[in-house]
């Protein structure tokens, strides 16, 4: 290349231009560079002669072109229809059938043209070849009916929806049909031709809808027709039965009824529906036969369909989750309140057969109750005895007492034996309860069943086998006891009393050495109490043993039992001093201390001054779980003056206190010299 035209800088420029913007400007500036076409006018006959040439011509090219696209033999019929030439326009419409007869818009626009130019004849022609050719296409049906029915030739529109009918077509074809008869006020052939549309759906259509017997009927009632009216709601019914039931018709069945001021007919038909339809394709009847209960329905009325509601609530609920035992209850009160006993029972049977999945105590303790409602039901509401006996015997085998069970359903199965005077049967009952699964609960409902019987000797036996069940229960053995106390066997009542004592293991021990002292106490015998106190002091040397033993000694009384009591606290005292709970050294003092302020010489009284710790403030370190330091804590401890005796330390404490208290009066003495000098004068 020459230098001059070789490029120097080849740098890209700073603004890019693309190929796309390149033929997007060149297409704009074409547009805007075209010049508007010429306007024509035509003369004489020769220039229009050589106008429509050469209009042809490019018709002529363009569908020699492409045949196939049918806008250009529309365009082309058009252009020939604008210039009156209909024989041409024809020839074209036809050309194009041959090419693609399956279309619909030639159809039309063909059958249009004809009809524009008054052709009747032709456009007759013209559709019955479109609805020969193509039967499913509804516009030829609906253009051709319609275009009869404005020539006035009702007969000739007649017969072409009896055509159209022939072919089984669309629900909107049947109701123009039968529209076009009552437009000329044909109620009767509207009728048939709604029977055989209904003969239609049955036979042809797999799920017919329902709003086709709705339209019959209210067609039917519009016309005053109420019996037909009511007879077609009567066969929709059947015809629909009980698995394909909807709302609507019942709705619409029971506002025409409404109509009619047939009420009674109003909610048998509700009633029906709400009892078979499910209850969430029901919301609509539900809010149509609330409204009309408020309307026309008494208080009664009202509350029925308010615990339908409920009910239909209730029923999603368990649905939902039929171990949700309480929705089951919520469900059986409701339903108990206002139904009949089959009714309640059937719902019962459906509860308990939810039995938990686990069988563990705390799963099974909502649903235990479902039996026992159910029972309670049976006997006080149905007074059923006989089935009352079926459930308690039906829950007591379901029960797995091998792991657990529920003491509560063999009392209650007991007593409803005892009420129906069965005392065997509520004995067997509770023998078994105790063979197969031991609990205190049994044990204590059997032995105040044979007590309110007045069957002693059973009592005995059924402590004793209570007593090996569960040694270490020491409310038995005081209930065994006390039951021999009142039978007046004081020996045998002593003798558990002590085979009570003596067992190696006691859930409350010291109830039950209170017991046996205040048992030993009632009878007055003060030294067989002394000796339990002395027997209980050698096991736990507790503070509250002491003051009660001192207590003891105060109320029985005798001249000696000042000095006795008094002995009781120096010997408790004695033993408290290695007892590292200073609290309870305190307790016992202050008891002391009000002894001798009531029953004490000025001497004891003094002695027992001595005796009272100081209480002093200390700080400890606490420390957190992990070890850390967590800080200081104040705390209150107390310093016995025997204790001060036998420690040193506790002596050098108390003479630096004093030393402390002197320097303090020192410092004060020499502040304030005037003072001084008026006391030496002094």
């Amino acid at each position: 290349f020459p230098l001059a035209l070789q490029v120097k800088n080849k740098a890209p420029a700073e603004v890019q231009i693309t190929a796309e913007q390149l033929l997007r400007e060149a297409k704009e500036r074409e547009l805007e560079l075209l010049p508007p076409p010429p306007q024509q006018k035509i003369t004489d006959v020769e220039e229009l002669n050589d106008y429509k040439l050469r209009k042809r011509k490019t018709f002529e090219d363009n569908i020699r072109k492409n045949r196939t696209v049918i806008s250009n033999w529309i365009k082309y019929a058009q252009w020939e229809e604008s210039l009156k030439e209909i024989q041409r326009a024809r020839s074209i419409y036809e050309r194009a059938l041959d090419v693609d007869y399956r279309n619909v818009t030639l159809w039309l626009k063909y059958a249009e043209m004809e009809m524009k130019n008054r052709q009747v004849n032709h456009a007759r022609n013209i559709w019955d070849r479109a609805i020969t050719t193509l039967p499913r296409v509804n516009q030829f049906w609906y253009k051709y009916t319609y275009m009869e029915e404005m020539l006035g030739n009702v007969a000739g529109s007649r017969q072409v929806f009896e055509r159209w009918m022939e072919w089984q077509p669309e629900e909107q074809a049947w109701h123009s049909y039968i529209n076009f008869e009552l437009r000329y006020k044909e109620v009767d052939r509207a009728r048939s031709i709604y029977e055989r549309y209904i003969l239609f759906t049955v036979l042809v259509l797999v799920h017919p809808d329902v709003k086709n017997w709705i339209k019959y009927a209210r067609f039917e009632e519009k016309h005053s027709y109420f019996a037909h009216a009511r007879k077609v709601y009567e066969r929709a019914v059947e015809f629909f039965g009980e698995e394909h039931m909807d709302e609507h018709l019942y709705v619409a069945f029971a506002k025409f009824e409404e109509n009619q001021k047939e009420f009674e007919r109003v909610r048998v038909i509700y009633k029906y529906a709400l009892d078979r339809i499910p209850k969430q394709d029901a919301q609509n009847l539900f809010k149509n036969y609330t409204i009309f209960e408020k309307k026309f329905g008494d208080r009664r009325g009202i509350e029925d369909i308010i615990v339908s509601k409920r009910r239909f609530q209730y029923e999603e609920e368990v649905k939902a989750n039929p171990h949700n035992y309480d929705a089951w209850f919520d469900y059986l009160r409701l339903v108990e309140s206002d139904a009949d006993a089959e009714a309640v029972r059937e719902v019962y049977e459906r509860a308990i057969a939810n039995v938990p999945p686990i069988q563990e105590k705390r799963h099974w303790k909502r649903y235990i109750y479902l039996w026992i409602n159910y029972a309670l039901y049976e006997e006080l509401e149905a007074k059923a005895s006989k089935r009352t006996r079926q459930v308690y015997q039906a829950c007591l085998e379901l029960l797995p007492h091998k792991k657990f069970t529920f003491a509560k359903m063999w009392l209650l199965y007991a007593q409803f034996e005892i009420r129906q005077k069965n005392l065997p049967l509520a004995r067997r009952a509770l023998g078994t309860s105790i063979g197969k699964c031991p609990k205190n609960k049994l044990f204590k409902g059997y032995i105040e069943l044979e007590l309110q019987l007045r069957e002693f000797d059973r009592c005995r036996k059924l402590y004793e086998k209570f007593l090996e069940f569960a040694p270490e229960n020491c409310t038995s053995w005081i209930k065994f006891a006390e039951l021999e106390t009142i039978l007046g066997d004081i020996d045998r009542a002593r003798a558990i009393y002590e085979l009570a004592i003596g067992q190696p293991r006691l859930d409350m021990p010291e109830v039950l050495w209170k017991s046996y002292i205040d048992f030993e106490i009632e009878q007055e015998e003060y030294e067989k109490t002394r000796n339990l106190y002395r027997r209980l002091l050698q096991r736990t040397q507790h503070v509250k043993v002491w003051i009660s033993f001192a207590q003891f000694e105060l109320s029985a009384g005798g001249e000696e039992r000042l000095p006795r009591c008094r002995q009781i606290y120096e010997e408790a005292n004695k033993a408290m001093r290695s007892c590292e709970e200073k609290e309870e050294r305190v307790m016992l003092l202050e008891s002391w201390r009000s002894f001798e302020d009531e029953f004490g010489t000025d001497a004891t009284r003094e002695r027992i001054d001595k005796l009272m710790p100081e209480k002093i403030k200390k700080r400890r370190k606490l420390q957190a779980e992990d070890g850390s330091d967590a800080g200081w804590e104040e705390y209150y401890d107390y310093i016995f003056p025997e204790d001060t005796a036998n420690q040193p330390n506790l002596k050098l404490l108390a003479m630096a206190k004093l030393w402390k208290k002197q320097q303090q009066e020192s410092e004060a003495a020499a502040m304030d010299p005037d003072k001084d000098i008026d006391e030496s004068q002094t």
